[in-house]
């Protein structure tokens, strides 16, 4: 088990992905289409934000409420813009993913705020997590990008030496059918105040093992990691509030065979996977 990124990837894909699903976390420098993603992604959020100093200061300069409603609005374009599946469809081929057997779940923007965690509508922001636990199969792959510079303080971290072990955790309360019942708001993310404080979200129940390794990185930098790894966002208070973008793929090649991360401890029920985006039918 790897403790520390890896910065370049292996020759082929299949290696990658083999690399992966063991456990090994890739932080990779910005490439052409990661910056037109993170650019493209920085205009929406300024042009929204445009009585605003500084998109990172926003939150204080807008009531919470105001604040909350203009990020769900941009959290939908950039989930359900076929522009930025387009620009998320190239980030994925250009790093050497099949496009005949890739599918991809859209891109979320995450908003983190400065002393978020003190708000109780945004407790389960902060829960320690794998990102299988929401019913996604064991060979799907997070990819998450900084929108700006991002130190340790105010990222979030994994726990490598749980990658193979289970931990105590409620992944059985998720499933994917009832989670989606009345629209699609969940999918996209915290488009209703009150679902923080009224939806069910798999956590860990237990302080972790190992040493934690939180992440740092660049705007527009690439981090790539197995469904499987142990994270949590960590408890910021940098006045600044923290803008990211991830999204998901699965080579529907590996799960239809089986292939992919050693489920552990995994008990959610459903299949988020029928959502995800075919990459070879995204229009160019």
């Amino acid at each position: 088990m790897m403790s520390a990124f890896t910065r370049t990837l292996p020759p082929t894909n299949e290696t990658t992905r083999r690399r992966l699903y063991e456990g090994e976390i890739f932080l990779l420098p910005a490439t052409a289409c990661s910056k037109q993603l993170v650019d493209a992604a920085l205009d929406e959020i300024r042009s929204s934000l445009n009585d605003c100093e500084d998109p990172r200061t926003a939150q204080f300069q807008l009531s919470g409420v105001e604040f909350f409603e203009r990020a769900g609005v941009l959290r939908k374009c950039f989930y359900t813009d076929t522009r930025f599946h387009r620009l998320v469809a190239d980030l994925i081929a250009e790093l050497g993913f099949s496009v005949e057997s890739t599918g991809f779940d859209p891109a979320r923007l995450r908003v983190v705020s400065h002393e978020g965690h003190q708000n109780p509508a945004a407790v389960a922001m902060y829960y320690g997590h794998r990102d299988t636990w929401y019913a996604n199969p064991q060979s799907m792959i997070t990819w998450w990008l900084p929108l700006h510079d991002v130190g340790a303080a105010e990222s979030f971290e994994f726990f490598p030496e749980c990658f193979g072990q289970a931990v105590g955790n409620d992944s059985e309360i998720f499933n994917f059918d009832r989670w989606v019942e009345g629209g699609s708001d969940k999918l996209i993310g915290w488009q209703n105040a009150n679902t923080g404080l009224t939806a069910q979200y798999p956590q860990l129940l237990e302080e972790p093992s190992g040493t934690a390794l939180p992440v740092e990185c660049r705007r527009g930098d690439i981090l790539l990691f197995a469904g499987q790894h142990l994270h949590r966002t960590q408890k910021q208070a940098t006045h600044l509030t923290r803008f990211s973008l991830d999204f998901r793929t699965v080579d529907l090649n590996d799960h239809e065979s089986g292939y992919g991360a050693v489920n552990v401890d995994n008990r959610s029920t459903g299949s988020w996977l029928k959502k995800f985006v075919p990459l070879n039918t995204v229009p160019l």
